[in-house]
């Protein structure tokens, strides 16, 4: 039996997609022939292949004892060009931040890239090619699928929204890299149009441009499952 073990750490910050794409992983395995594969999550134990989703010290340290990590496979959600539009670091650490991430990435024998333009940044840092593999994140189709016209009017009612009107919908974190500011801009243009999006700061303060974003942030007090909304007023 194929001995799996996972390393996240991604649960620790809500509301972020790398905690997303962790469980939405974790649950498809759960789901599977569990004759398959023996399914572990951040344990110290010996394993065929490991899968570290995040880029924690401690697992970088783990990734040493070649034996008994096995095959290790690394998730690759950022690099530090998508960094500057996300995180606000003093510069001195931001470098060795950076240095350390591509480090991490090459301590794996194989990575797992979400976005098929990493691929060429990642050899840009020196990693080979023939180790990168583009898989897209995915979504659990029972937690998200299409809902009736009543549940539409009740969820309208319940956020303020008019019954008539045409809404367009962002969701993540709002950060620059999630083209923030490029939809509000858009929803000046388009006055007639109610845009919404659905997020929040998941690193707080050290968000970049926090301050700039703060200000179209409003937070909704009528629901618990998300972390905020940024409605653009009209």
């Amino acid at each position: 039996m194929l001995k799996l073990n996972m390393m996240s750490s991604a649960e620790k910050v809500k509301g972020q997609g790398v905690a997303s794409a962790f469980r939405e992983l974790v649950n498809l395995l759960n789901d599977n022939d569990k004759s398959i594969y023996q399914l572990t999550i951040n344990k110290n134990d010996s394993a065929d292949v490991t899968h570290y989703h995040t880029v924690d010290f401690p697992f970088f340290l783990s990734t040493f004892a070649y034996k008994k990590r096995g095959t290790k496979v690394g998730y690759v959600h950022f690099l530090p060009e998508t960094l500057e539009d996300s995180l606000k670091l003093p510069p001195g650490i931001k470098s060795i931040f950076n240095r350390y991430l591509i480090a991490f990435y090459k301590r794996m024998d194989w990575l797992v890239v979400v976005n098929p333009t990493f691929i060429h940044k990642l050899e840009v840092h020196g990693i080979d090619k023939r180790k990168i593999v583009f898989i897209p994140n995915f979504v659990s189709k029972k937690a998200f699928h299409p809902v009736g016209e009543v549940e539409k009017l009740e969820k309208r009612r319940t956020y303020g929204i008019s019954e008539k009107s045409f809404v367009v919908i962002g969701a993540g974190q709002v950060q620059y890299r999630k083209g923030v500011l490029d939809f509000v801009e858009v929803a000046k243009q388009l006055p007639d149009i109610q845009f919404i999006w659905a997020g929040g700061f998941s690193f707080g303060t050290m968000t970049a441009g926090y301050k700039e974003l703060k200000k179209y942030m409003t937070i909704h007090r009528k629901t618990s499952d998300l972390p905020g909304f940024l409605i653009v007023q009209k």
